[in-house]
């Protein structure tokens, strides 16, 4: 099913470049340093139960193109009512592989079709004749100790893996790996979106478990403040080396002390109004960027979506059911006041994402390519596909470059198509820097060094890895 040269030019010189590049990265060590798989899978290290809760129901993409087909989730076995929710993972199965033809000319065709054939070895396409031989033999590579997480962390060559939690969650997973006799690499990273967010859901009983964990009474600011770097520390101490922000903007504040402890007091008398939430958000982004230079993890901002903007399946099924839907986002203006206060600092590292293209060339790529601490994230969710990766690399590095953005990193739940990205990613970058050696803009051997350091040095030099 997988052609060697998909993705490559069909220009014959192009290809031939291509082909040279990515020979020589494409068995590179997989660093993934931002992703939200889970760590139960490797600290237990039980086999994966069945194909349909493995490939299937945890995949927001998957959810999200068969839902607008007028696919049910409860017919995906997903739902609260278990009486409507169909059980039958073979069932499931064979409905997703029915509908399988609506993924072509997606990314999650290429993520998949590299999974069933690289992954499990089955070189027939997926459709619903298919679909009992697909589940069969799947099911039958899961039950083996070659598919557990760990040996299949092994087996794709990952070198370091970060997942992502709460800032309330007690890492006992980590912990559990740590203590193991495996040598995987798994880390974390904080992300305290649930209790610096104060229209999360349960804020103020986030706050009240912040308050238990860190032996802080939370009565004022500073008090705020020190259970958060409290966590911080905790989370420093098991792995971690980044921090994440999912906020809506990327709006930052710079407030006087006092403007600060009166913002604070309104946040939790409950009594505040929609603006005043984000005046605060936008305040804790600037506090969470003073202490990553007190504490050196690198900090990432993902903003720009509005999640969750399906109010029946929030309610119905929860969070991450893929009703999350990209907005415009301003940078330029937003950042000012952190990066006047921190943007020059040579201890500090703040990485930005973007869903809106239009701001590559014109904010991000301009910002990145004059802070020292500011660089670009790669395309990230609704743009990590082949389309978006070259749209990418031609906005931003005509103005920041290369080395001001910070390789590819996965941001995926899905485990099985870590691989499958990280390919795609290193053979667009292929294609892009085979494009550049034929317009003679750079050496074969400029082009060799630039593969390398995008597939492998920038990530970990970016997370401090």
């Amino acid at each position: 099913m997988l052609h060697p040269d998909r993705l490559f030019s069909s220009e014959p010189i192009k290809r031939g470049i291509a082909r040279d590049l990515y020979s020589a990265i494409k068995d590179l060590p997989i660093v993934s340093p931002h992703g939200h798989t889970d760590p139960k899978w490797f600290a237990q290290n039980k086999a994966f139960d069945n194909p349909a809760e493995l490939l299937i129901q945890a995949d927001h993409y998957l959810l999200r193109m068969l839902y607008s087909q007028g696919i049910s989730l409860e017919s995906l076995g997903i739902g609260k009512n278990q009486e409507n929710v169909e059980q039958d993972t073979q069932k499931i199965w064979a409905l997703f592989s029915k509908y399988y033809y609506l993924f072509q000319g997606t990314p999650t065709q290429l993520w998949l079709d590299y999974v069933f054939s690289e992954v499990f070895s089955i070189n027939e396409p997926l459709n619903e004749k298919s679909a009992d031989t697909y589940y069969q033999h799947i099911n039958s590579c899961l039950k083996t100790d070659a598919f557990k997480p760990r040996a299949l962390f092994d087996q794709f060559k990952i070198e370091t893996l970060a997942t992502t939690e709460s800032a309330l969650d007690d890492l006992s997973h980590h912990k559990t790996i740590r203590e193991s006799d495996w040598q995987g690499n798994v880390i974390t990273a904080f992300r305290p979106d649930n209790v610096i967010d104060p229209e999360f859901e349960g804020f103020e009983q986030n706050l009240a478990e912040l308050s238990s964990l860190t032996n802080e009474n939370l009565l004022t600011f500073n008090s705020y403040l020190n259970s958060l770097r409290t966590r911080r520390a905790f989370f420093k101490e098991m792995g971690a080396t980044s921090t994440d922000h999912g906020h809506l903007s990327s709006r930052t504040l710079d407030l006087t002390s006092p403007e600060k402890e009166k913002l604070y007091q309104t946040i939790r008398s409950g009594k505040f109004t929609c603006e005043e939430a984000d005046c605060f958000r936008a305040q804790m982004l600037t506090e969470m960027a003073e202490m990553s230079i007190n504490d050196g993890l690198v900090m990432q901002i993902h903003p720009g979506v509005h999640r969750n903007h399906n109010d029946f399946l929030f309610n119905n099924f929860g969070r991450d059911k893929g009703a999350d839907i990209p907005i415009a986002t301003e940078y330029v203006q937003n950042l000012k006041p952190l990066l006047n206060k921190f943007g020059n600092n040579p201890d500090f590292t703040l990485i930005i994402f973007t869903l809106d293209e239009s701001t590559y060339a014109r904010e991000l790529a301009p910002l990145a390519g004059h802070y020292p601490a500011l660089k670009t994230g790669p395309a990230w969710w609704f743009n990590d596909s082949p389309e978006g990766m070259r749209r990418y690399r031609q906005q931003v590095t005509e103005t920041a470059g290369f080395y001001n953005t910070v390789g590819f990193n996965d941001d995926t739940r899905a485990f099985l198509s870590i691989p499958a990205r990280h390919d795609l990613a290193r053979r667009m970058d292929s294609v892009m820097l085979a494009e550049l050696v034929s317009d003679h803009r750079l050496t074969e051997t400029q082009a060799h060094t630039l593969a390398y350091d995008l597939t492998y040095t920038l990530a970990k030099k970016a997370y401090k890895i």
